[in-house]
């Protein structure tokens, strides 16, 4: 399975672009915060390691096989403004199934960008590359992330306790999806990019 979205893509407020090199110092002024790593795999990153991460997304804009990635940018369209980043990984192209993501700088947060930004993934999956099933998860304790997918209209399918060892603890995992058919089944002004 071979795509690749046309971009850059816009909403409302955003644009979602694939990443560049210059991108380093903003994507270091999220990811080295501890608020940030706090539900995430990583621990805070060093300025070198965001130069390494930044450097493997720039390649990663389209599907070829499965475990690719497209990761974006997120702009405010108002000031290019870069405020986070937002993901699609191909986990099953027989499946036609894929992983939502997102990551924003916690100043941008809790003003609907991470719903704006996730919603234009999911038309990119569902409209675009034809997915079956998009799924998201969360920590457990990150009910700002569940409230996100909630407002998607994903629905929350497992609760995983105890399932996987993150940075020394016992991590519970939700999970969420959306199908293609309850997808389409949304108002268009509600899938509206």
């Amino acid at each position: 399975m071979a795509f690749e979205p046309d971009y850059p893509i816009e909403t409302q407020r955003l644009r979602l672009r694939p990443f560049t090199r210059g991108d380093v110092d903003a994507v270091y002024a999220y990811r080295r915060r501890e608020d940030v790593a706090r539900f995430l795999f990583d621990l805070p990153m060093s300025r070198e390691s965001c130069a390494e991460a930044v450097q493997a997304r720039v390649g990663q804009t389209g599907f070829a096989n499965e475990g690719d990635r497209i990761v974006l940018a997120v702009e405010q369209r108002k000031d290019l403004a870069m405020i986070g980043e937002v993901s699609l990984i191909l986990r099953s192209a027989e499946a036609r199934q894929a992983e939502l993501g997102y990551i924003l700088h916690p100043d941008y947060q809790g003003l609907g960008y991470a719903t704006e930004a996730a919603r234009a993934m999911l038309g990119v999956g569902f409209d675009d590359a034809w997915m079956h099933r998009i799924y998201a998860r969360c920590d457990v304790r990150n009910a700002a992330s569940a409230r996100v997918m909630e407002r998607l209209g994903m629905r929350r399918e497992a609760h995983f306790r105890d399932h996987m060892l993150v940075k020394g603890e016992w991590q519970e995992e939700l999970i969420y999806a959306l199908l293609e058919g309850e997808w389409r089944a949304q108002a268009p002004s509600r899938r509206n990019r």
